[in-house]
């Protein structure tokens, strides 16, 4: 055999069809599917839980807030266990966590019982699989075939989000909101069985890291009293106590203070993560295995891929907040119709993935990011001015559809920039350091956001119904008393005059759809800004060398590929 006949032949080779490797990325987007609609499918179920376990909202919102909670807290941690002992084995461990969790979750007889299952449990398994997913694509696609899989992951974990409260408000009508556990029971061990025979085993190390225990705790705390204090920032006051902090029982923290626990908590996150900082520099000086090394972030698209993500991160759920409220407390919407309603949203999330799977191979990855952020920011745009009491689903559409579509741009391939650059040795890591930038900026932009709308609607409903001529000065009084205390969520006390109830349920909804005007308009600048910080990441990414993946093609007799044809394809 000749040279070149040799070349090609190696060549085609590195092209051949791998099943293994495709059944991984099947199995890996089984299991950020399950991961990505625990977030927001039992979000509807709410209410039915509440009547039959015969409790109040705030021991509720701690089963979503918990499970984001541990979820964040350990996805640093879990990123390097797999670093350390294999992201097979981690996928497969916290895959079993998560059904173990699941099945609590699903026969819960009260709350603490579905606390521990979803929250704690399901949070942890979750903490330890997508790290795992992130760095088990990173590892295993190359060039063009990476860009295609981390579109298909981005597709499918975006859609996944819309598509949950549809789920969620489809099982909790027509069967019981406990199927949106037992789905899990059933998917999460086909996964496992998925990843022991088709997911190739991590190469065995002669001598493996040990775990940096210090480093693990300082930023698992760090990160719990950070996201807890963006995400119950609202609840129990930013600067000034609104309600008591409570464990069961116990009083923790007295709303007569003279200061919320909030500021505190900010003010030990801080110290704790410095602290962090501190310890993991000491370590990497010295060459003792650091649970992250900060040198990472000399890599260009490391460290501006981060900060991308977390800034667009932030407007983006603020956009799903205010949107949300606007539709349910605005426009009267259920919770299975304000689903149906922004299901475009996801659905055109798996149209722009694949589209962008093919660009990213033609321009690079960093401009796809761009493109997509930039038609984000226009749809947001769009979707704010089109917000009104009198908002017609076809007049919502082309916003979410060219948003979602900005989205199957930005988000499938962000992730793919962030780990361009990282050795695969630490890309688990990598991997839980970019999805905990993720939930920061996710609970940031809740916190924000969520508190813009709800001073806004308060202040623009005090003022427009003390204005009013057809509200009875005394009903005026209390319903403004109420609206302070309510928000959005106040509604007309039964037994008053229909006229007058139907005013202020009108004054309500405007005030509600104004608010979430300003708020969308907000988020759109948010992300606005996230494309802004993404021309600081490089053009040019090393493992996206289109060049090299041109020429083996060509080695290979596969020819150069018209990029017009691809995209049409994708």
């Amino acid at each position: 055999m000749t040279t070149s006949e040799a070349t090609v032949s190696d060549a085609a080779d590195a092209h051949a069809p791998d099943i293994k490797r495709w059944v991984t990325l099947g199995i890996v987007l089984i299991a950020t599917v399950i991961i990505v609609l625990d977030n927001t499918v039992l979000n509807v179920a709410i209410p039915t839980i509440l009547e039959e376990f015969h409790t109040t909202l705030p021991s509720l919102e701690w089963v979503i807030t918990g499970y984001s909670l541990t979820f964040a807290t350990f996805l640093i941690v879990g990123g390097r266990l797999g670093d350390i002992y294999g992201q097979r084995r981690l996928f497969i461990i916290g895959a079993s966590l998560f059904t173990v969790g699941s099945l609590v979750a699903s026969l819960s007889w009260n709350v603490a019982s579905l606390v521990v299952g979803e929250a704690l449990i399901e949070g942890l398994g979750a903490s330890l699989m997508l790290p795992a997913t992130l760095a088990l694509l990173s590892n295993t696609f190359q060039g063009r075939e990476r860009a295609m899989a981390f579109a298909a992951w981005g597709a499918v974990a975006g859609s996944a989000a819309g598509l949950g409260p549809v789920v969620g408000g489809f099982l909790t009508t027509n069967f019981s909101w406990r199927w949106a556990f037992r789905i899990n029971v059933i998917i999460a061990p086909l996964a496992i069985i998925g990843a022991l025979l088709f997911i190739a085993r991590s190469p065995r190390k002669s001598e493996r890291e040990p775990l940096d225990g210090p480093g693990a705790a300082l930023v698992a705390l760090g990160m719990f009293l950070l996201v807890f204090a963006l995400s119950e920032g609202g609840t129990y006051g930013w600067i000034t106590p609104i309600s008591d902090v409570t464990l069961g029982s116990w009083t923790l923290w007295p709303a007569t203070a003279p200061v919320s626990i909030i500021p505190v908590i900010f003010a030990a996150s801080v110290t704790v993560l410095y602290a962090f900082y501190r310890h993991e520099r000491a370590r990497e000086r010295s060459q003792r295995s650091p649970l992250f090394e900060f040198g990472l972030l000399e890599h260009r698209s490391f460290r501006y891929g981060l900060v991308t993500s977390a800034v667009t991160s932030m407007g983006q759920l603020g956009l799903s907040f205010a949107l949300a409220l606007f539709l349910q407390e605005g426009k009267h919407l259920t919770a299975l119709q304000n689903g149906l309603w922004v299901l475009p949203y996801g659905l055109s999330i798996l149209i722009g993935a694949p589209i962008a799977g093919r660009l990213t191979n033609r321009i690079g990855a960093p401009w796809v990011v761009r493109i997509g952020l930039a038609m984000q920011s226009v749809a947001l745009v769009y979707i704010a001015f089109a917000i009104s009491p009198q908002l017609e689903f076809v007049q919502l559409l082309p916003g979410l559809v060219f948003y979602g579509l900005g989205a199957g741009f930005s988000f499938t391939q962000l992730t793919n920039v962030v780990l361009s650059e990282i050795p695969p040795a630490k890309s688990g890591v990598a991997s839980g350091t970019n999805s905990t930038m993720r939930q920061v900026g996710n609970a940031l932009g809740i916190a924000v956001i969520g508190t813009l709308v709800t001073t806004l609607t308060v202040n623009r409903a005090v003022v427009t119904v003390g204005r009013s001529s057809q509200v009875p000065s005394g009903v005026g009084r209390q319903a403004i008393s109420q609206i302070r205390a309510l928000g959005a969520n106040y509604r007309p006390a039964p037994g008053l005059d229909h006229g007058v109830s139907a005013e202020l349920t009108r004054l309500v909804g405007n005030a509600v759809s104004s608010a979430a005007h300003d708020a969308v308009l907000f988020a759109a600048a948010v992300v606005f800004l996230g494309g802004l910080l993404s021309l600081l990441i490089p053009s040019t990414l090393p493992r996206l060398n289109r060049e090299e993946d041109d020429r083996a093609d060509e080695l290979a007799g596969l020819g150069p590929i018209d990029p017009e044809a691809e995209i049409l394809r994708g």
